[in-house]
């Protein structure tokens, strides 16, 4: 079996099950009890905290724990325009974001929210000169993805945080769900962002756990009400077990950071190598500086995406049309038509998605497999492809 379909997730990594499993079995008091079985779990609760944010680079109490990377969008999203509504009702968000936060902005415009969405280039990334045209005195919240989920397309956070150095009062919001260990944190972190979100299943944590960033002093309102948990801003006890797994698999995700990197980017280059000069074949993700290493999204003409990606399953070969959220109900990328790519080449695209596990020797087949599949299709659409 060959997994390319990462960036919808991972398998769970056996040490952050092992580290699940013990929790589970030993630390199972409530953190916010006042018994030694509760202290237990509490203390274990900061230790994996700390570990994240140290790993991060920010501090403990700056970080707070989640159900996963949309609940981290929305409330981003959502505690910012609850906080900052007296200060203003604009928001500017790109027409490339995940749908978690694409989603909840378009929400907001129904309470009187003023959204503004900031197109993208061929590349499929915003230009900051349009940003900082948008920003008015109504601007309370910027978001703006780090690393696109369907193409991998990096967009310029470090510019847009020049920006919006002249306008403090703004929340500037990055969901880098895919982002993290992809060996490119300076282009997808500036000390300007204000909240982050994280997921942990996309890094070989268990599935239903995430982080949110909150630089210190910027104001969140909480979108669950209940027993006060996470310094009163997220109520709900606290998914222990997930979130120590989630601790040890971040550590041992950014171990070797940069050789993981790299060899996700020599599988990329291969497979595109292959690719770039076929005719029929569209490739939306270059291997390039301001693209992610690990997405590559290409679309072959004349063949529906699901249907090729069935076709590669049947291979024993794993891979997505364009997000896992939007594939099931075959909905074109919404990212490709941001991009004013054809609706036919839209409903083309595939998306694979590498980890640190996958190999050139896969890359390889992949390529001998998809060439009696492209030759197939080119005959029948009559691409001009016979040797």
């Amino acid at each position: 079996m060959i997994y390319f379909d990462n960036s919808a997730t991972t398998k769970m990594s056996p040490a952050a099950l092992t580290t699940y499993e013990e929790v589970v079995k030993s630390i199972w008091g409530n953190p916010s009890s006042l018994h030694r079985l509760g202290d237990r779990a509490h203390q274990l609760l900061e230790a994996a905290r700390k570990q994240c944010a140290d790993l991060l680079g920010v501090k403990p109490y700056e970080l707070f724990f989640t159900s996963g990377g949309t609940e981290s969008d929305n409330w981003a999203i959502k505690g910012t325009a609850l906080a900052k509504r007296e200060f203003g009702r604009h928001i500017i968000t790109s027409s490339v974001e995940h749908a978690a936060v694409g989603n909840a902005v378009r929400s907001l415009e129904d309470l009187g929210y003023r959204i503004t969405v900031l197109p993208v280039d061929k590349r499929g990334q915003v230009n900051p000169a349009d940003l900082k045209h948008a920003l008015d005195s109504d601007t309370i919240l910027v978001s703006i993805m780090g690393v696109n989920n369907e193409i991998g397309a990096i967009q310029p956070i470090p510019e847009i945080g020049e920006i919006l150095d002249n306008y403090p009062g703004v929340h500037f919001h990055v969901d880098n769900v895919q982002a993290l260990g992809k060996g490119i944190w300076n282009q997808v972190y500036c000390p300007r962002v204000d909240l982050m979100s994280f997921s942990a299943h996309k890094f070989h944590a268990p599935r239903g756990i995430g982080l949110l960033y909150k630089k210190a002093g910027r104001s969140l309102r909480p979108l669950h009400d209940g027993g006060g948990q996470e310094k009163g801003l997220r109520s709900g006890t606290e998914n222990l077990p997930a979130i120590a797994a989630m601790a040890k698999a971040m550590r041992l995700y950014l171990t070797d950071e940069p050789a993981k990197a790299a060899k996700q980017q020599a599988i990329k280059q291969r497979i595109v190598e292959y690719l770039q000069d076929k005719p029929g074949v569209t490739i939306f993700s270059p291997v390039a500086h301001d693209f992610a290493p690990h997405i590559l999204c290409f679309s072959l003409a004349g063949i529906r995406g699901e249907t090729l990606v069935h076709t590669l399953e049947a291979q024993d070969i794993f891979a997505s049309t364009t997000s896992a959220c939007s594939s099931r109900s075959g909905e074109e990328s919404g990212t490709l038509h941001a991009m004013h790519v054809d609706d036919d080449l839209a409903t083309s695209a595939i998306r694979l998605s590498f980890d640190e596990h996958n190999t050139l020797e896969e890359a390889d087949q992949f390529i001998s497999v998809f060439d009696k599949i492209y030759r197939h299709f080119a005959k029948v659409n009559h691409l001009g492809q016979e040797n």
